[in-house]
This record gives C-alpha cells, structure tokens and sequence, in this order.
C-alpha cells in the first residue's frame, strides 16, 4: 500500500492564488505517486515530487524563492528516509534552484549530513549540479514582496516552504522539504527545513514534513515532536505539537505526516495548500483538517 502527501507551504495566501497552488501540489503528488505505483522507493517519490514544486515559481522553493535582505536567492533543503533514518541536507546555498537534488546528493555521499553556503556548491560541482546564474531565479513577486517588507518592516505572511512524504511498496517511508526561507532573512539564515527533526523527519513507522514559522519550529523540534507522541495516533499526536509550538513559542506552522494506516494535514495559520493520493484515492485542497 502506497502513500503520498505533498504540502506548498502554511501561511496567509491571497485568494487569487488559491487554484493556482492547488494545481501546483496536485501535479506533484501525481508525478510522485506514478513513481510508487511503478515500485519505486518513497525517497524517488518525494525527491521528485518537491522538484516539480521547485521549479514552479508561485511556491517558495527554487524559482520563486522569496529573498534575503540583499535580494538575493539562498536555499535550504532536507531529504531523510526512514528505514535507515539517514539523511542529506543543505543551507543557506546561492543560487540553487534543484536544492532537494543536492540535498539528495549529500544523503547518498554518507561523508555528511548537512552542507551549508556557497562552500556546498563546491560537492555540488562534484556532483554534477549547477547553480542558476545570479539572479535567474528571483521573481517579479518575490521582489515586490522584499520591497514590502523592507519598507513595512511587516512579519511575512504567506506560506513559505515546500514537502512531501511517502511510503512505498515495502513500506519504507521518506520525507523531503525545500524552502527559499523567510522573506527579508539575512544571509546565511538557515532555517528549520533542512535540520533533522525539525522541519524533516522519517522514521520506520512515520514521515513528516513542516512549515511556517522556522525559528518556531526550530525551537520545539516540531516533526521529531510528532514523531515521538505518534503512539497515541497520528492526528493527537500532530495536534498535540502545533499546540505546544504555539504556546511556548506563539508561533505558527503547519504539516504533513503518514504513518501505516494514517494520513494527516494540519495547520494553525490560516491555509497551507496540499494534496495526497494513497489506497482511498485522491484528493487536495488548503489543508483538510485545521
């Protein structure tokens, strides 16, 4: 029995783009299911779901990845599979519009666990993985979103970060996230995405990826908090650590997870886009339980 969740990031999203998103984490989930009901591995599934959002500019990952107060592009990304619990990840890297690929890389290398900054694309080049050139991968939105921000000095409030999260014939789960990070961020800041139990965990009996508010989720180490009450069942679990997120810290966030018999969406802002296909069919929408 075959699963897979993909999420576009929590937040406060304009009602104009609303369909736009649903589409975008529908065709993810599609391409990601296609690869498990052809037997392929949950960490197949859930890479190549996050790039197909990577590489759609309405999501903040890749292209469209919102930018640091210089303007500039830095990503981080995550990829963790849960029979082994190994994971590769990625911070703060210029440039890079493939993270989950890198991130990827660095899983299957073993040497490490997390590359960061423009040192990373050094094992990129190893890896034959190129940076986009300077600038390629800012959007008009995300300059008028720095702008705003920089002129406000505003908090932000749309939904940042990308995720998926299968399980595959075998039954072995894998997680994978991938942001373009906090709008306005100093250079260098990384994120809650690309830390092990924070914003990306899998294990043997579950898989999860976060979003939101990433000091936040830092603080609580959110998915590994899931993943540590997840004997009481998914959902109470997943309930339990948005509320404890939110009353230590009075952040918000929102997340994906599946477990053998269990599928969950959550989220304490207001939408976070995400669709799911497993043995019940299909489905999406802007988060299907609150």
């Amino acid at each position: 029995m075959t699963s897979i969740v993909v999420h576009g990031g929590a937040g406060a999203i304009p009602p104009e783009r609303h369909e736009r998103l649903r589409a975008g984490v529908r065709a993810a989930a599609i391409v990601g299911d296609a690869i498990l009901a052809a037997g392929g591995s949950a960490l197949d599934a859930v890479v190549a779901a996050v790039r197909v959002l990577e590489d759609d500019p309405e999501f903040n990952a890749g292209t469209g990845s919102v930018l640091t107060r210089d303007g500039t592009v830095e990503t981080d990304a995550a990829v963790m599979t849960g029979h082994d619990q190994k994971i590769g990840a990625v911070g703060a890297v210029p440039d890079l519009g493939c993270a989950i690929a890198l991130a990827r890389a660095v899983l299957e290398g073993g040497e490490h666990v997390l590359l960061a900054g423009p040192a990373a694309l050094r094992f990129a080049a190893e890896v034959g993985i190129s940076p986009s050139a300077p600038g390629a991968l800012v959007t008009e939105r995300a300059r008028a979103r720095l702008a705003d921000h920089l002129a406000r000095r505003s908090s932000p409030t749309e939904g940042g970060t990308v995720g998926a999260v299968a399980r595959d014939r075998a039954g072995r789960f894998a997680a994978a996230t991938s942001t373009g990070g906090m709008v306005g961020k100093r250079a260098g800041r990384i994120g809650d995405s690309p830390i092990v139990g924070a914003g990306t965990w899998a294990d043997r009996e579950v898989a999860i990826s976060a979003t939101g508010d990433g000091e936040a989720i830092l603080r609580v180490t959110l998915a590994r908090n899931v993943a540590a009450r997840a004997a009481a069942g998914l959902a109470v679990a997943a309930r339990a650590a948005l509320a404890e997120l939110a009353a230590i810290t009075g952040g918000s966030a929102g997340l994906i997870a599946i477990d053998r018999t269990d599928r969950v969406t959550l989220r304490l802002s207001q939408t976070m886009p995400v669709a799911w296909i497993d043995v019940a069919g299909r489905g999406d929408g802007l988060a299907d339980d609150a």
